[in-house]
């Protein structure tokens, strides 16, 4: 097979484990720089050019888009779909789970655990808010933020206010959710690949840090997931429609509650506290799922 890969940065661990696993397997992966590529809109046949050179006759699409350029990222996925190539993740899906508000309404809609969120654009009803989020601690999200950046923890009522109002004074959307305290500052990542979670590590925060993001000084471990963990994971990314990604979850007392779905998971820190060859899986799935035009959506957005 022929396969793709839209990613900025070739030198990054899972950009290379990826690469690896494909050329393990006898195929070859070409790493494609997104904001490098460019596209004739208009064309009957839709065409992608990269570096002079138009692109074609790839099987799959692996699309690893960065937060900063998920705009540009998804016009490009939608022109690779158009083509008929066979997206790893479908541009649509990973909409979905780059627009947080969207996402926890989708996850609420199909009754997935969730911690208690609020939202609201006037900054005079942030009591009101506040109030329905269960009180202070209260854990404040930019709804454009990413990798635990923007995410603030405000202790106490006078706090939350002045944050929340701080935000908003600088025309910013924000989530305001309940603080899980019983989860410790640890969350679990689980990974699921084709309707599958496959693997499954405990993050756990830098000290004195209720993220437990790893780039950030947390640190993993294998878990063993309950099945009650296994089956949220499994429908999280269902409602997405991702066929590969990574979902958090955090230990609450009333069951497991979803943080975040994630389209682009690094597979560092799974591989190294798991042993588990992710690369390789995510290979087999597009192996055995990549037919051309086999996009539920054909770029439709």
């Amino acid at each position: 097979m022929k396969i793709a890969m839209l990613a900025r940065n070739a030198e990054l661990y899972s950009h290379r484990r990826l690469k690896q696993a494909a050329e393990e397997r006898g195929h070859t992966l070409q790493i494609i720089n997104t904001l490098r590529c460019y596209m004739n809109i208009a064309s009957r046949r839709p065409e992608i050019y990269y570096n002079g050179e138009k692109l074609e006759g790839f099987d799959a699409v692996i699309p690893r888009i960065g937060a900063s350029v998920t705009f540009y990222g998804l016009a490009v996925l939608r022109q690779f779909e158009m083509m008929g190539t066979f997206p790893l993740n479908e541009s649509v899906a990973i909409g979905r789970s780059r627009d947080k508000l969207r996402s926890m309404q989708l996850l609420a809609r199909d009754g997935i655990g969730l911690p208690v969120t609020t939202f609201a654009h006037d900054p005079k009803q942030t009591e009101e808010v506040l109030e329905l989020a269960g009180g202070a601690p209260v854990v404040i999200k930019l709804l454009e933020g990413t990798q635990g950046i923007g995410v603030v923890l405000a202790d106490t009522k006078r706090s939350a206010t002045s944050v929340v109002e701080a935000f908003r004074g600088a025309g910013v959307n924000i989530l305001l959710q309940e603080f899980i305290k019983e989860a410790g500052g640890t969350d679990i990542r689980a990974i699921v690949v084709g309707g599958r979670v496959i693997a499954a590590m405990k993050r756990t925060g830098a000290e004195g840090d209720f993220r437990s993001n790893l780039h950030r000084g947390g640190s993993a471990k294998l878990i063993k997931l309950s099945p009650e963990e296994r089956s949220t994971a499994v429908r999280a990314a269902k409602s997405m429609g991702l066929n590969v990604c990574g979902v958090d979850m955090l230990r609450a007392n009333h069951g497991p509650v979803v943080m975040e779905v994630n389209s682009s998971p690094g597979l560092e820190g799974v591989e190294k506290a798991t042993g588990l060859d992710v690369a390789g899986k995510i290979i087999e799935y597009i192996e055995k799922s990549a037919k051309p035009g086999a996009t539920r959506t054909k770029g439709k957005g």
